[in-house]
């Protein structure tokens, strides 16, 4: 193994080891549950923390992790010292919806407090992961309104 991959290695097994603690300490999430929440499995998130791979993590399923627990897929990548070149680094993002910049802001502003905070996180994450309704339920229930 060269000196590259070996630091490579290091540096997601990092990435990774401070987004579960972070998970922990502010979700109170169990490996379990991370593993619930991103799709990537128990024994992969492992291999990762402690760095035993072969070859480098699918991209696919370290974008999965990163965006089940709310983080940027780049940290990752700068961490695998993976080329970002895939997409120009001034391209505007979307528009976001008002709400949820509202939202985003209520996260983030020191005045509202954690309980609040829990709240509005426990709520996106419901709406985020409830199963849709199948398309004829939902023309029914417009019809019935």
């Amino acid at each position: 193994m060269t000196e590259t991959t070996n630091a490579r290695k290091i540096a997601f097994a990092t990435f990774v080891r401070r987004a579960l603690d972070e998970a922990r300490a502010t979700r109170a999430w169990s490996g379990t549950e991370v593993s619930r929440r991103t799709g990537v499995s128990r024994q992969t998130i492992n291999r990762w923390v402690r760095g035993d791979w072969a070859s480098d993590p699918e991209a696919e399923r370290v974008v999965a992790f990163c965006e089940g627990l709310g983080l940027s897929p780049t940290a990752a990548f700068a961490a695998l010292g993976w080329d970002r070149a895939g997409a120009p680094r001034d391209a505007a993002p979307p528009p976001m919806d008002p709400d949820v910049e509202a939202l985003l802001r209520r996260l983030v502003d020191p005045q509202v407090s954690d309980a609040e905070k829990f709240h509005i996180r426990e709520t996106i994450r419901y709406l985020a992961y409830r199963p849709t309704l199948p398309l004829d339920s939902r023309k029914r229930g417009k019809q019935a309104g």
